[in-house]
């Protein structure tokens, strides 16, 4: 039976924490890593009759994409949801795990998912992250730098885009000098010793570090290896907010966004002016995206969907894209099929159980 830490492992292999935005709050909500899952809950948000779902149906991990707990708490009284929700899932030992911007900003997300619906194609980050992303410089004797470059890509170095085990490697001479504690693996102590090393180069996301240093230290035979790390300032072009993508050929607006709406179930729609556009490029945001129009417009996008959208954005971009909202829970709604996919193709004997409740605070008269 898996335990409520590798589930979380193996959601956060999918979506590492610290994709997150600086002002989210994913991961483990309620409860202890060591307890064992008997049946999982999956859902957009948590609410009381998802929790009484939860109790119904024996699950003791509710998996929810916006986090129970956003803001701080600072008393437990039962006042809101919030505070209702905390004390059941504590009261009926129920785990509450979520994953949030993080989602948002791994490849094959949440934007990904939408983009997958609409089955748009040439998929790519929105606005790319930066300063994710370090240079690891590592200097080895030659006969071991195979050992070490595939210890190296083990630990998570060398992605770059759809390419793996990336690395440049550049022939050279070391020079050291063993005092009288060391014990040198090759040279001897007390005299200058020359050796014939390979630089090696990768890339690497800064969040793996300290985990890649370790993979280093094990496989390298040096007593002290001599590394560099350099942070970088470069994009990283498969994590980030939002996605661009293109359809298989010119679609008539309005027949595109009868799809969207379609699609997400969209009860009623907001969007700019409509003009017999054709749209060929697509750009998609779930959630509040709002802001992000003026980087889908810099993107060429025909139009532009999100969650949630702004006033004035309809005037601002009428005469260069397409702006439509279709409502903040309609286009993160399918995030409960990316937690499925992990989790079963992870666990296969787990019991993995979508939510039947309609959590959508928002209703249309």
């Amino acid at each position: 039976m898996a335990k409520v830490k590798e589930i979380a492992d193996a959601l956060e292999m999918f979506a590492p924490l610290p994709l997150q935005e600086g002002y989210d709050n994913a991961g483990l909500q309620v409860g202890f890593t060591e307890t064992e899952v008997k049946r999982a809950l999956l859902c957009l948000d948590v609410t009381e009759e998802v929790i009484d779902e939860a109790i119904a149906s024996e699950c003791n991990l509710i998996v929810s994409h916006h986090p129970l707990i956003f803001h701080s708490l600072k008393k437990i009284t039962g006042r809101n949801y919030v505070e209702r929700c905390l004390m059941k899932a504590i009261r009926n030992d129920i785990a509450i795990y979520s994953a949030h911007t993080n989602l948002d900003n791994a490849p094959g997300g949440v934007n990904y998912k939408m983009a997958e619906k609409l089955g748009l194609k040439n998929i790519r980050i929105l606005v790319p992250k930066q300063d994710l992303l370090m240079k690891l410089a590592v200097y080895v004797p030659v006969e071991h730098a195979d050992a070490v470059r595939s210890a190296l890509f083990a630990a998570g170095c060398g992605t770059i885009g759809n390419y793996d085990q990336c690395s440049y490697n550049l022939a050279g001479e070391g020079t050291f000098r063993a005092g009288e504690e060391c014990n040198p693996f090759c040279g001897s102590v007390g005299e200058m010793h020359r050796e014939k090393e390979i630089r090696i180069e990768t890339i690497l996301p800064s969040y793996i570090k300290s985990r890649v240093i370790k993979a280093l230290l094990a496989v390298h035979p040096y007593e002290e290896p001599a590394y560099d790390i350099y942070q970088l300032k470069n994009e990283w072009p498969t994590v980030g907010t939002g996605i661009i993508a293109d359809t298989d050929e010119p679609v008539d607006v309005k027949e595109f966004l009868m799809k969207v709406k379609n699609t997400f179930g969209v009860e009623r729609m907001m969007h700019s002016a409509l003009n017999g556009q054709k749209i060929s490029r697509v750009a998609l945001c779930g959630g509040a995206g709002a802001s992000f129009a003026g980087n889908a417009q810099a993107a060429g996008a025909d139009i532009y969907i999100t969650g949630e959208g702004h006033y004035h954005d309809m005037f601002n971009y009428s005469d260069k894209m397409v702006v439509a909202a279709i409502g903040h829970y309609e286009s993160e709604q399918y995030t409960t099929e990316i937690f499925a996919e992990i989790l079963t193709e992870r666990f296969p004997d787990l019991t993995v159980m979508t939510t039947t409740k309609r959590t959508n605070p928002v209703y249309y008269l």
